[in-house]
This record gives C-alpha cells, sequence and structure tokens, in this order.
C-alpha cells in the first residue's frame, strides 16, 4: 500500500478499530502489537501515524524532529536510525510506503 503523509495521520490510534502505523525512512510499520507504546497515552505516541525518521536518529521526542528529513543527520545519527529501523524490521511488519 501506498499512502501520503496526510493519509498516515488516520493511523495515529485514536480510531481502536484501524491499525496504528509508524513509518520509518518511508516504510510504513505496523505498530498496533505495540499499543501500549505507540497507542494514545503510550510513551512513543507522538510517533504514531507519521514518519518518526529524523526524531528516532536524534533520539527526541520534540513536535519539530518528527519529521521524515534527514537533511543534515551527523554520521552517527544516521547510525542510530539505521539501528531503529532494524528493530522495527524485527519487531512489525512492513505494510507500505510513504509517498
Amino acid at each position: 500500500m501506498e499512502v501520503t503523509a496526510e493519509q498516515l495521520k488516520q493511523f495515529d490510534g485514536s480510531d481502536p478499530s484501524k491499525p496504528i502505523y509508524v513509518a520509518v525512512k518511508g516504510r510504513i510499520f505496523d505498530v498496533t502489537a505495540g499499543k501500549s507504546f505507540y497507542g494514545p497515552g503510550g510513551s512513543y505516541c507522538m510517533f504514531a501515524g507519521k514518519d518518526a525518521s529524523r526524531a528516532l536518529a536524534k533520539m527526541s521526542k520534540n513536535e519539530e524532529d518528527i519529521s521524515p528529513s534527514l537533511d543534515g543527520l551527523s554520521e552517527k545519527e544516521m547510525g542510530v536510525l539505521n539501528d531503529w529501523e532494524n528493530k522495527f524490521q524485527a519487531k512489525y511488519p512492513v505494510v507500505g510506503r510513504v509517498i
């Protein structure tokens, strides 16, 4: 499935009948199994329904960092992002791409 960033927002956990999605580097992961983390009130709920690449790379929960932009990230931050991507791949199914 391919969705826009705008469409991805529908999968933020606010509608219990829909899955919860988080995108990393444009790949969308179904993180519904981690609802306690990504669902409403969870410690990572701010990432739900969004591409959280920049925030994950910077280990940040700040709203301004929750973005797909990788511009200006250091080599170390890119390494952190790749580690996160590997964790997501190991734990959650890929269901699509952000276009």
